[in-house]
């Protein structure tokens, strides 16, 4: 198997994700494979919600905060702006309080606990879950690369859709009940029928949202995720351990990518003993990749002798790894 075989072979997988721990190159591969993509025919959407994101960088193009942006025929690029998206999130919440109640302001006491949190954590968490489940759930390309944010904040998002499933199923369930005696209760007074329960409504959609971005990624059809690794003791390590923790939360691995593999050749000749002990050590820990993740190994990403960025550059990765034979 090769990356190329992969996509040629499975073309309804249409939901790609690279993750791994922070700075193994998952935004340059990620880059890298929307570029292949693009330059297949294939409109392909490469977005990312890491705070840190690179995707500007690395395509030497300010996109961020600034929604889809075209980098290529075929491809765009987006990076969420966290900040923005918690303020239109507070105006969203605050808009569907006046709805539902019928207010024509916010309390002030319920306005000033919105400003409040959106300083807790759990505010941006919900706002970037929330803006990737708009990206996911429209269907406007035929790809979405997701540049993952590092393992541990990876697993939370994706453990998300499952709390928020199981908050919003007891909601509602408490919400049914409330209006089932609301109804008998209006019946009894012989009251015209109850207007529609906004509140209700409004979980129910969001239920629907979550369960929407929950299913694409889990679908094995639909989703591949690959794990971004290089030849290091740790990294192997801790690879390892979150394979274990995704398969909990039913993502379908597709494969590992190797990165900043040395050039089988860089040991010949004289060099600093400094080098020829970092090739030595990089050898036996590919060794130990090959004998851990075994076919599973979909592609060995050469380093290159210069920063992946801009479009030349990413092209020439491409060509490596999708148009060369694999090999170790």
């Amino acid at each position: 198997m090769s990356l190329r075989t992969v996509f040629e072979s499975q073309p309804d997988r249409r939901y790609i994700m690279f993750g791994g721990k922070g700075g193994l190159g998952k935004t340059t591969l990620s880059a890298t494979c929307a570029f292949w993509l693009a330059s297949q025919g294939k409109r392909v959407l490469l977005f990312s919600v890491d705070p840190q994101a690179s995707l500007s960088d690395i395509f030497q193009k300010d996109i961020f905060g600034k929604g889809p942006v075209p980098i290529m025929q075929n491809l765009w690029a987006q990076e969420v702006d966290a900040d923005r998206r918690i303020k239109d999130y507070q105006e969203e919440i605050r808009k569907k309080i006046l709805d539902m109640y019928g207010f024509d302001r916010v309390p002030e006491e319920i306005d000033n606990y919105i400003a409040a949190a959106s300083a807790e954590p759990a505010m941006e968490e919900s706002a970037i879950f929330d803006a990737v489940v708009d990206i996911i759930v429209q269907g406007d390309y035929d790809y979405y690369i997701y540049d993952l944010v590092p393992l541990g904040h990876a697993l939370y998002y994706l453990s998300m859709a499952k709390v928020y499933d199981e908050w919003i199923n007891k909601i509602t369930k408490l919400r049914e009940e409330m209006r089932q005696y609301d109804q008998v209760a209006a019946t009894m007074r012989r009251e015209e029928t109850m207007e529609e329960d906004k509140i209700l409504s409004e979980l129910l959609y969001i239920k629907e949202r979550i369960n929407a971005s929950s299913r694409i990624l889990t679908d094995k059809h639909r989703t591949a995720f690959f794990f971004v690794l290089v030849p290091e003791q740790m990294i192997i390590l801790d690879t390892k351990k979150a394979a274990a923790l995704f398969a909990k939360f039913e993502v379908p691995l597709s494969g590992y990518v190797v990165n900043r593999v040395l050039p089988p050749d860089l040991g010949a000749g004289h060099i600093p003993e400094y080098l020829r002990n970092r090739i030595t050590m990089q050898q036996r820990y590919m060794k130990e990749i090959q004998s851990t993740f075994g076919a599973q190994i979909l592609a060995y990403v050469p380093e290159m002798e210069r920063d992946i960025t801009g479009l030349p550059m990413i092209e020439r990765l491409a060509k490596r790894l999708f148009e060369e034979e694999p090999k170790a």
